[in-house]
Order: structure tokens, then C-alpha cells, then sequence
């Protein structure tokens, strides 16, 4: 089934070019179809995002096992996404991929004001509604989190009863993404299509291939970077230990997770070679399933990097301040991203409409993304593998678990 997917996705994506080429104008008279999918991704991603991270933080049960295991495991998840965000956008900023695209769209003149100040007081809303409804990504994402840590510090019978309702809301989610991202194919060839076509025709490819290979690049270069020297060098700060041995050891987990391109899906294998590896199974059997659902740092950097690349693309001079929103919002949207094929364009969704930056850019990204998600999920699953091995070792050393 993963790899028909994967076939319709590279059939969709061929065909996309071959439509925008020769047939411009039904290309842009069938622009819709790609419409009707960017609606649906945007129906899914914010109950998908705040149903994720509530689910995350109610797996820890109680506030004592929260501050035991989840905030030293939460504040690392959030370090080294934040590092991997930091490190994609370094690499779009110095390759500049999107410069020689000229876009254009139907958002492209639209006036965007920010500043820092802006920024900061977004963080808090006034209504909480009204920022789900005005797609405000930042302030819902912050508001999941103090809500449902204000749940976990409760004590009454009926937190069981929210909490199944979470986790069921959860598996309904993530069902009905993967029902949206089934028709990513379809999406996919009419988004690039049109595209093509909105760019001239035939005679505009030969600068996407090249801008999309530069791009493609960039994303492996930060990939790269992030996997093996940041991490390497964390887990040798904290474990004292060859990081390259370790990742010699857990070469099936990352292999798996390359081919089928799901957290989720690759987890029994990381679990198992996790502690082959010499993890302790109380520690990773808490913090892999965590690290599954809510670490994901090669797709925070993969959605900094396609940001600013669209935003070069339409010719978009972003601020001090959006680079910030970027940061942000790739870093804490990356820990509602579902640990499913894709679930990256779900997210990436979110960080596009925080600087503005028009959503119909996601199909030229797309052409490539089937081999940059497989990439990243690797990135990610070798994430979690690492933090649970620095977890376990701080654990011993606290005399949590046994040596």
C-alpha cells in the first residue's frame, strides 16, 4: 500500500509538469481541485495540532511524572528542534534557493504588517476562539499547552474520561488525515500544474528544476548538519560515548523509518534496537513513544527551509520579527506533526500562514517532497533515539532507574 502511494504521488507530480506545460490553460481552468486540497489540509491541521500535543501531555498520567521524565524530556524535545529550525533556516538564507523562482499568486500583493511586539502579545489571546478561527497558529498552540498541563495538575475520577476522549479524538484525526493526504496525489498534480502554467508554461521549467534542486540541496545539507554533527555532538556531551557507534547500532531503525516515512510506523524497530543498544526499557519505553509523536526535528528544519524558500520564491522580504514567527512556529507546530507519511504538509500549512506567505507554493514543494519526507523522518526517528539514550543516562545518574 506505502509504495502504490508512493507511485501515484511520483505519477501525480510528473503529471502536474506535463499538464502546466503543454496545456496551460486547463491547468488553470481545473486550479480548484488543488484548491478543494488546501482547504482540506487547513480543515485537518489545527484540531490535528492541539488534539496531538493535549494527547502527548496526558500520556504522562500524572504532574509527578511530568516534572520526573517529561519536562527534562520536553525542554531537550524543544532544544534541539529549536537548533534544527535554527540550523535550516542558516542553510536556506545562505543557498537562497528561491531566488531565480519568480512566483506569483493570488496573496502575492497582499499588505503584511509585523513587528516583535505583535508577536509577543499573540502569544496569549484574548479569545481562544477567535484565534482558531483567524488561523492564529501560535497563541492555539500555546493555549493546548497550558490547558492541558492545567488538566494534568487536577485531581478528580473524571480525568480518565478526558483523557480516553483525547486519545480516541486523536486516532479520529489521524484517521481523517490520512484519509486528506490519500488524495495528496490528485492535490499535488493540479497545485503544480497550475503553477507551471501561472509561470509561462514549458519554457519556466528548466528554472524550477534548478531552483527545486538547489532547494532539494538545502534541505540535505540542514538534514545533514542537524543528524550527523548537532546531535552527534549533544550525545556525546551528555553520554560521554561514540555518537557514530550508536547510530551503527540503531542502522535498521533509521532505514526503516527512511522507507516507510512514519515515526509511528518505524517505532517497534526503534524500540527494539533502543534497547539493544543499551537504553534502559523503563526509560525508553516513555520517552520513544513521547519522542514518536511529539519529537520531530528534521521536519521543523524542512519547514523553516520551504518557508523562506516560498517566500524568496513570490519575492517576499521577510522581517526580523517573521523569521522569529518561523522559528517559532516550526518548532512548536513540528511537535503536533503526526508521526504518518506527509503529516510535515500538514504543518507546514501553519507555518506559512504565519508570515503570510501564499499556501499555493506547497505544490512546487511538493514535486520533491516524497524523497525529502523520507529523509527527514530518518532525522527524526534518530532524534528520538538519542534523546532517550541522554534520558536514560540522566535518569541513572539521578538513581531513577538502575545502573
Amino acid at each position: 500500500m506505502k509504495s502504490r502511494f508512493l507511485l501515484f504521488m511520483v505519477g501525480g507530480v510528473i503529471l502536474g509538469f506535463v499538464l502546466g506545460a503543454l496545456f496551460p490553460s486547463f491547468s488553470e481552468e481545473t486550479s480548484f481541485v488543488g484548491e478543494l486540497f488546501l482547504n482540506a489540509l487547513k480543515m485537518v491541521v489545527l484540531p490535528l495540532i492541539t488534539v496531538s500535543i493535549a494527547n502527548a501531555i496526558f500520556k504522562m498520567e500524572t504532574v509527578e511524572r511530568f516534572r520526573q521524565i517529561g519536562v527534562r524530556a520536553l525542554l531537550y524535545y524543544t532544544f534541539t528542534t529549536a537548533l534544527a529550525v535554527v540550523t535550516g533556516i542558516a542553510v536556506v538564507l545562505l543557498f537562497k534557493p528561491g531566488v531565480s523562482v519568480p512566483f506569483s499568486g493570488s496573496e502575492f500583493h497582499r499588505e503584511i504588517t509585523f513587528s516583535f511586539k505583535d508577536l509577543i502579545l499573540s502569544l496569549v489571546p484574548s479569545n481562544i476562539f477567535k484565534a482558531f478561527v483567524n488561523f492564529d497558529v501560535l497563541p492555539v498552540i500555546v493555549s493546548t499547552i497550558l490547558f492541558s498541563l492545567a488538566f494534568l495538575s487536577i485531581d478528580w475520577n473524571r480525568k480518565t474520561v478526558l483523557r480516553q476522549l483525547i486519545s480516541e479524538l486523536d486516532a479520529a484525526l489521524l484517521k481523517l488525515t490520512g484519509w486528506v493526504i490519500a488524495l495528496a496525489p490528485v492535490g499535488v498534480c493540479s497545485l503544480i500544474a497550475t503553477k507551471v502554467a501561472q509561470m509561462g508554461g514549458a519554457p519556466a521549467l528548466k528554472t524550477l528544476f534548478v531552483s527545486l534542486g538547489v532547494y532539494v540541496l538545502t534541505v540535505l545539507t540542514g538534514l545533514f548538519i542537524h543528524g550527523f554533527i548537532t546531535l552527534p555532538l549533544l550525545y556525546f556531551f551528555f553520554a560521554k560515548r561514540n555518537p557514530y557507534s550508536l547510530i551503527s547500532r540503531v542502522k535498521e531503525a533509521l532505514l526503516t523509518a527512511f522507507a516507510t516515512a512514519s515515526s509511528s510506523a518505524t517505532f517497534p524497530v526503534t524500540l527494539s534496537k533502543s534497547i539493544a543498544a543499551g537504553i534502559k526499557r523503563e526509560v525508553a519505553e516513555f520517552t520513544l513513544p513521547l519522542g514518536a509523536t511529539i519529537n520531530m526535528d528534521g521536519t521543523a528544519l524542512y519547514e523553516a527551509v520551504a518557508a523562506i524558500f516560498l517566500a524568496q520564491s513570490y519575492g517576499i522580504e521577510l522581517s526580523f520579527s517573521q523569521y522569529v514567527a518561523v522559528f517559532l512556529t516550526a518548532t512548536l507546530a513540528a511537535i503536533g506533526a503526526a508521526g504518518i507519511p506527509e503529516a510535515g504538509l500538514v504543518t507546514m500549512v501553519l507555518v506559512l500562514q504565519s508570515i503570510g506567505v501564499p499556501t499555493e507554493g506547497i505544490g512546487i514543494i511538493l514535486a520533491v517532497d516524497w524523497f525529502l519526507d523520507r529523509c527527514r523522518t530518518a532525522v527524526n526517528v534518530l532524534g528520538d533515539i538519542i534523546a532517550a539514550v541522554i534520558s536514560s543516562q540522566l535518569e541513572e545518574r539521578d538513581g531513577r532507574v538502575s545502573p
